[in-house]
């Protein structure tokens, strides 16, 4: 009779624990998420993120052709900080952040940019402001925004790469479930962007990096075997990007305004 009084105690008890431990559980899980929109929302444009690696980055030197490639995780995943990897022995500054929108971009072209004093840079911005990572946006809001890192630019004497959107897919299964990229980052919206580029580059005497064509397959969508989640390059399709990006700047330095 005692024992069973003990087991009945103990397995109360223990079923007490783990219903507070799962209780709990939300609650941490609320607090982690409160304490990552309070960091957001105190550097919302995240200056933090290169304000110490800025610091370190001397004046170019005589003759250096210094280039800086401005974007979100697609510029942020290629190959690390200084993109030596796909660039050796280029002066070129990476100064990607994954998930980033062209407002953001906007508000620390000046820090991450401007005072760094490239020869070029390559913008590549748009798709997170298409899956409204922070808002909606239009196309015209977009748009703006590249026209006014575009002006940053060439007032401070920085020749300017606008680079396309990346086509999106949705090839991609993750645990059994497919990977739908198009609901968000409608290829229509993608192509409508990139056209618009294409012609404000042309008309500003711009290079336009068009990245979209070399990586788009029969169906308009990104193909299979260059990424891995139907949206951010892998190593075969920055593979593909790298000689155009290259290809780009030289155009850039040698027509660009």
């Amino acid at each position: 009779m005692l024992r069973s009084l003990v087991l009945i105690l103990f397995v109360g008890i223990s079923a007490n624990t783990q219903a507070t431990a799962q209780s709990a559980d939300p609650c941490a899980e609320l607090k982690t998420r409160a304490d990552r929109a309070e960091t957001r929302l105190k550097d919302w444009p995240q200056l933090a993120r290169y304000h110490d690696d800025n610091a370190k980055v001397m004046s170019p030197a005589k003759n250096e052709q210094r280039v800086v490639f401005m974007g979100d995780s697609i510029t942020d995943g290629w190959d690390g900080p200084n993109m030596g990897g796909f660039f050796p022995g280029r002066p070129y500054v990476n100064r990607g952040i994954s998930g980033q929108t062209t407002p953001q971009m906007l508000i620390r072209f000046r820090p991450d940019v401007i005072d760094l004093k490239p020869k070029v840079v390559v913008i590549l911005a748009g798709t997170n402001d298409l899956a409204g990572n922070t808002g909606p946006s239009t196309l015209e809001t977009i748009e703006g925004n590249l026209i006014s890192m575009a002006e940053l630019a060439r007032t401070n004497g920085i020749r300017v790469v606008l680079a396309s959107l990346l086509p999106v897919s949705d090839y991609e299964v993750r645990d059994g479930k497919p990977i739908v990229q198009t609901v968000r980052r409608a290829p229509d919206k993608i192509m409508a962007l990139n056209a618009w580029m294409k012609n404000y580059a042309s008309a500003n005497h711009l290079v336009y990096l068009d990245y979209f064509s070399a990586m788009v397959d029969g169906k308009g969508f990104l193909k299979d075997e260059l990424s891995d989640d139907g949206l951010h390059p892998n190593a075969a399709g920055y593979a593909v990007m790298n000689p155009l990006a290259e290809t780009a700047i030289q155009s850039s330095l040698k027509h660009g305004k």
